[in-house]
């Protein structure tokens, strides 16, 4: 991202690095995000379309989550991609305004997404009652209010993108970059803050709201599902077993969840800790090293997207039969 765009040799240089098998890794990387997460919405929505009744808020939450996985993969990755590839695009400053209100809201919902999977986990956990969803048909009201408040806040939270944000020539260069948003001057639309500070505020705030606090909140509600499981698996037994026992009684299921649900974070606070260290070490020391922590930060933003398809499938009895089933195809 940019504000008030500058030649910078450094910065231009990072992308030249991909010129043959870095390129064909981050090629490799964004396809396995498209179809990885492509596979997981079909295959879970279809789970949930051929079910009647309520009760699959789980399968809804990995399908609301895979399905930021796979915008962000197509509406911002598949663009770099075509764009290292020689294919010139440059919209006006109108649709370099939409596309950066896009990109920021996809972001940020992308990474909500991600904790509201633990959070709902952990509140599940929690209850102590069969949900009343799952004795009448349809989504509790609940789960469509977290949708619709993930989708609206970072909504109203990009409006500064589709404001601050115009065209670039075809030299310019990152002189601020936002984790929330893309990492270089995609298609040549560029940051253009009114000043430094608010363009410093910005970034730091976007960092806060959007990075520290979501891993934060999402590591607290899985190490709470964790020690749940645990303090109900020493005195879970047989006889405690009903119709209306708590929903923590089912231990080796939602233990084997929480699991997942701890390797999806740990992968998340890695790639996107990656690219928060590669990105501010870019914003405020320019040093030698900046050509190479640009090209950290853009394959660790698209690791998370890549291969939390194959985590979910590991936990998931659904994907896992349809994976196992497509190797065997292969195999044989």
């Amino acid at each position: 991202m940019e504000f008030n765009a500058t030649e910078a040799p450094t910065a231009k240089g990072a992308w030249s690095l991909l010129s043959s098998a870095p390129l064909v890794c981050y090629v490799i990387l964004v396809l396995m995000g498209i179809l990885g997460n492509s596979v997981v919405i079909c295959v879970v929505g279809e789970d949930i379309v051929r079910k009647q009744k309520g009760g699959r808020s789980s399968d809804m939450i990995l399908v609301n989550m895979a399905f930021t996985n796979l915008m962000v993969s197509i509406v911002r990755n598949l663009l770099l991609v075509l764009t290292d590839m020689g294919i010139e695009m440059l919209p006006s400053k109108v649709w370099c305004q939409v596309l950066m209100g896009i990109w920021v809201w996809l972001r940020c919902a992308n990474v909500w997404s991600t904790f509201f999977v633990s959070a709902f986990h952990f509140q599940t956990l929690r209850r102590v009652a069969p949900p009343v969803a799952s004795l009448k048909r349809g989504p509790p009201p609940s789960l469509l209010m977290g949708f619709g408040l993930i989708w609206t806040l970072n909504l109203i939270y990009s409006v500064p993108a589709f404001m601050f944000s115009t065209k670039g020539g075809k030299n310019a260069t990152e002189t601020l970059m936002l984790v929330s948003s893309t990492t270089r001057p995609l298609l040549g639309c560029l940051w253009n803050f009114p000043s430094v500070y608010s363009g410093l505020a910005f970034a730091t705030t976007s960092m806060v709201i959007h990075e520290i606090i979501p891993i934060v909140l999402m590591s607290i509600t899985n190490l709470g599902s964790l020690l749940t499981l645990y303090a109900h698996g020493n005195k879970h037994h047989p006889t405690h077993k009903s119709e209306h026992a708590p929903v923590t009684n089912r231990v080796p299921a939602e233990r084997r969840a929480a699991k997942v649900i701890l390797a999806l974070i740990i992968l998340f606070i890695t790639s996107w800790g990656a690219s928060v260290v590669s990105v501010n070490y870019f914003n405020y020391n320019r040093g030698p090293s900046s050509a190479y922590m640009l090209i950290i930060a853009r394959f660790s933003n698209s690791a998370f997207i890549a291969l939390s398809p194959f985590i979910l499938a590991v936990g998931h009895r659904r994907l896992r039969a349809v994976l196992k089933s497509v190797l065997t195809c292969k195999c044989n």
